[in-house]
């Protein structure tokens, strides 16, 4: 038998065996041969057969780590003459002609005079890379981008669909699927839902593939490419963080579930709660996504957001941890961050206003703030940087979290 690291020594005793067989063929007669053959030959021939299998089996093992590491982008590394932070803004109607607006959805491309279909875009030389890229959806928070770009993650936000929210699916009950659908449709240009049509070009996907490719050619000190597949015809979506907040954070998890990407953020959501994709098997594992809710939120003390998370599963990485006790408790702790949960809350004083708790969870005005510093910033820093790998102790679902709403 051959072992691992004997092919050579095997190969030439093999080669001995073969000419020692070829005399005996030599001196056999008919009848001896046909014996020599069956005991002597055939023994020989399955050995080879075994060792062409090992060899063969050898070589597409190599093929494949060669294939995967040719196939792996170069470390992204920037060259700029003048390392900054740079903030960038395009038009989506400007980089891709196809554009167009549906306004039967509120989906325009101005309004009273002016564009509404400016994308933003920033990335921080200054830093290390880190070979991420987010994916923003909703509104431009460039508090949040300046923070996210500190960590070394470019960031854009693209314009799609997301003012059909008021317009479709307002049927009582609601259809489980309705919701669900048109984000997905909206996300990726593809037909998903019968209530809206929406195609690739004024997708959430195409619209990024678009602004990535412009970024890279009128910004290319920015190191956009890396985001692109060696052929520029898609994005490179394992390297993409896709986060949102309220109902940018709920399509950024129904898109996840269809396209698998690096990380998920989802800021005060996701809600739909009489929807069911969230159940869904997700192409995107469940330690990828990362929650973050104000616990006077309607969506968190409606038990919106906590059917969501433990739809996706969020719970097999951890309990629930309040931040803000966390780092009252642990604030010259060597214990992992958060206990390496996936979903997080703040409870801290909003002065029982709802609505300023919702987006209390981001940089900005409504935000937690001691002597005007912010009180998050770890919080914040965890959820786009934790290794999606280390994961806190599993739980049980929650009795007491509403899973059945009735519109």
């Amino acid at each position: 038998m051959c072992g691992d690291g004997q092919l050579i020594n095997c190969g030439f005793h093999e080669l001995q065996s073969y000419h020692h067989l070829e005399s005996v063929k030599l001196l056999l007669d008919y009848s001896q041969r046909k014996i020599a053959y069956q005991f002597l030959l055939e023994p020989f021939i399955e050995m080879k057969l075994l060792n062409a299998v090992f060899l063969l089996s050898l070589i597409i093992q190599v093929q494949q780590v060669v294939y995967s590491q040719t196939n792996q982008p170069e470390q992204l590394r920037f060259s700029d003459a003048q390392p900054k932070l740079h903030r960038l803004t395009a038009r989506a109607s400007d980089i891709d002609e196809r554009v167009q607006a549906h306004p039967e959805i509120g989906f325009l491309l101005e309004s009273n005079g002016k564009p509404t279909d400016v994308q933003h875009a920033s990335v921080d030389t200054r830093v290390a890379p880190r070979g991420k890229l987010m994916v923003w959806l909703m509104a431009h928070n460039g508090e949040l981008f300046d923070r996210v770009n500190s960590y070394g993650i470019h960031a854009i936000r693209v314009h799609y669909a997301n003012k059909w929210f008021s317009i479709c699916c307002q049927e009582k009950p609601v259809g489980e699927t309705c919701r669900g659908d048109i984000r997905l449709e909206a996300a990726t240009g593809e037909d998903f839902s019968n209530d809206v049509t929406i195609p690739r070009p004024d997708g959430m996907m195409e619209r990024t593939l678009q602004f990535v490719k412009w970024l890279h050619r009128n910004h290319p000190q920015g190191g956009w490419d890396y985001f692109l597949t060696p052929d520029q015809n898609a994005v490179r979506w394992e390297d993409v963080i896709i986060a949102g907040s309220s109902h940018g954070s709920t399509t950024a998890a129904r898109f996840a579930k269809h396209q698998k990407v690096g990380r998920v953020v989802m800021f005060c959501g996701p809600r739909d709660q009489f929807q069911t994709w969230q159940s869904l098997k997700s192409a995107t594992p469940s330690n990828r996504y990362f929650g973050f809710s104000h616990t006077l939120d309607s969506g968190w003390s409606g038990d919106h957001y906590c059917r969501s998370w433990e739809m996706l599963g969020l719970h097999s990485h951890g309990e629930i941890v309040n931040v803000d006790q966390w780092n009252r408790l642990h604030h010259n702790s060597i214990t992992p961050r958060f206990n390496n949960t996936r979903r997080l809350v703040t409870d801290f004083d909003v002065k029982g206003d709802a609505k300023r708790a919702h987006g209390a969870v981001l940089p900005g005005k409504r935000a937690f703030k001691k002597a005007d510093v912010y009180q998050h910033e770890s919080v914040w820093q965890y959820l786009f940087t934790h290794p999606v790998e280390e994961t806190g102790t599993p739980t049980a679902t929650d009795p007491s979290c509403l899973k059945q709403h009735t519109p």
